[in-house]
């Protein structure tokens, strides 16, 4: 029984990874997916970590991953996983405060991912701008799509099965 539950979160966590990736291309494909203004529709996958640990894995592989293939710095593939990752980790610590759980990985993209815009892409602007502009896209894709997600899959008992 052991074994059926982590072979279940392991496959979880990989269709995790696959569909950041997908939704990343989709946003990408609008030109929402980098810049100063943007919003991952991946990003709403970072909620997922309240069901399951498994999911912070995927939504990190899913980060690299897509960050890779969509042609980002290095430096970004490696400090905008991280941000996806830190984010991951703390929606899983405050699982049980949905709301709550949405803030990790909003701050943690919209304190790291203005050095990558300023450092690594040289975007003018000042910090606090940037700043801004990625909080209001992490708002809308971890906070307003992530608690639709949330709502949705508890509505639907999908979340039984994570």
């Amino acid at each position: 029984m052991k074994n059926k539950r982590k072979i279940r979160g392991i496959a979880a966590g990989a269709i995790i990874a696959a569909s950041y990736v997908v939704l990343t291309y989709i946003a990408a494909a609008f030109n929402l997916s980098s810049g100063a203004i943007q919003i991952r529709l991946s990003e709403a996958l970072t909620i997922l970590p309240i069901f399951t640990p498994y999911a912070i894995p995927g939504v990190f592989i899913g980060c690299l991953l897509a960050n890779l293939l969509t042609g980002c710095a290095v430096t970004d593939v490696i400090f905008g996983s991280l941000a996806t990752l830190i984010g991951a980790i703390g929606t899983y610590f405050l699982r049980k405060k949905p709301i709550l759980a949405t803030i990790p990985p909003i701050l943690a993209n919209a304190i790291i991912v203005p050095f990558i815009l300023i450092y690594v892409y040289n975007l003018e602007g000042a910090y606090p701008y940037f700043f801004l502009t990625v909080l209001a896209g992490e708002v809308i894709s971890c906070g307003v799509l992530g608690l639709l997600l949330r709502k949705g899959l508890v509505k639907r008992g999908v979340d039984k099965y994570l």
